[in-house]
């Protein structure tokens, strides 16, 4: 008789599924079969709208080099203009992240940067259009793990503000 094995989780999965609970998310992270890197390849997975997608964004404010954290619906861009306003001090800016700071800010790497579970707390915002679903899908620390919540869910995981940062144009 041969048993099945189980491959042990991704360490981001695990770090995330430990916050959920935590905190007492009632939806542990599931993994897919295909790597969803992007918020449309991780909607047609789940069979599910592109903006039930919560799609994490980190950015890199200037100077400091602090992670901010953007979780926006699949189906919109980010306004970073707004962003900056919300999270820069006068002559501060905010840039693009390249892969090794997101990886080393948040021990994820692109395609699979959870909002919770983070190496170093970002300064996270949350966008509102995400409010327009009842049920939508993180990713949990590895592009093949997701898991399912509620918009509000977000606030209470992050304590982050639910914030308008969208620009109006839908993807």
């Amino acid at each position: 008789m041969n048993p099945s094995v189980s491959k042990p989780l991704p360490e981001g999965v695990v770090r995330v599924t430990q916050v959920l609970r935590d905190k007492g998310h009632p939806h542990a992270p599931v993994m897919l079969s295909d790597a969803a890197r992007t918020a449309q390849q991780a909607a047609d997975a789940l069979g599910i709208q592109l903006g039930q997608i919560a799609k994490s964004i980190i950015f890199k404010r200037k100077p400091d080099a602090a992670a901010v954290l953007v979780i926006t619906s699949g189906d919109r861009r980010v306004d970073e203009k707004k962003v900056q306003a919300l999270v820069c001090a006068d002559g501060q800016k905010l840039g693009r992240a390249d892969a090794d700071f997101v990886k080393a800010s948040t021990g994820f790497s692109i395609g699979g940067v959870s909002p919770v579970g983070h190496a170093t707390a970002p300064v996270t915002l949350i966008d509102r259009d995400l409010l327009r679903f009842e049920e939508i899908w993180a990713a949990a620390g590895h592009p093949h793990g997701v898991f399912k919540l509620h918009p509000d869910d977000l606030a209470h995981l992050t304590g982050a503000p639910i914030v308008d940062i969208a620009l109006q144009e839908v993807l």
